[in-house]
């Protein structure tokens, strides 16, 4: 058994560093989520496109009252509602993660969901503000940062899955 000295923590479980690895993963993706379309706004906001590379990746300033990348775009209380459930459901989660790659995942898909969601409470009255997009890739609807979250968190839960064999325990 291990005693703690005085000077010295205790080693944290490994699910309490999971659950921590959740939690600085969504910080650090909401925090650059709410940076990134601040300077959106500020810089990009009533001035014309720029372009970073031609044809392919352009710096847009636009806003959406849908979801992510533009979708159902007069559905604003939907996503309100999915946002919340989801943050709900993060939340929740959180208690026992399986693994890391779960936590790094869950912790993008609430940076996601809370980021947009500050959009629409900071944008509007009630919730009903629109989100701010300014990456636009030509080929696809103008997004931002935290619907890159989203996607990249739910793209790393699937695959997570998939790599493990029906009969391996979560975290093996």
């Amino acid at each position: 058994m291990y005693r703690a000295r005085a000077g010295r923590r205790a080693p944290l479980k490994a699910s309490a560093r999971t659950g921590q690895l959740l939690y600085l993963t969504a910080a650090g993706a909401y925090g650059l989520d709410r940076l990134t379309k601040i300077l959106a706004e500020s810089h990009l906001d009533g001035r014309p496109p720029i372009d970073l590379i031609p044809g392919v990746l352009r710096l847009r300033f636009t806003t959406n009252p849908g979801g992510a990348f533009g979708l159902f775009g007069g559905l604003t209380w939907l996503f309100v509602v999915v946002s919340v459930v989801v943050i709900g459901a993060v939340l929740y989660a959180a208690r026992d993660l399986p693994d890391r790659p779960t936590a790094i995942a869950l912790g993008l898909v609430l940076a996601g969901a809370l980021g947009n969601v500050t959009d629409r409470f900071v944008r509007g009255p009630g919730f009903s503000g629109e989100v701010v997009d300014f990456i636009d890739l030509h080929v696809w609807p103008v997004f931002n940062v935290a619907d890159m979250a989203i996607v990249v968190g739910a793209a790393i839960l699937v695959l997570s899955g998939l790599r493990r064999r029906p009969d391996e325990p979560p975290g093996g």
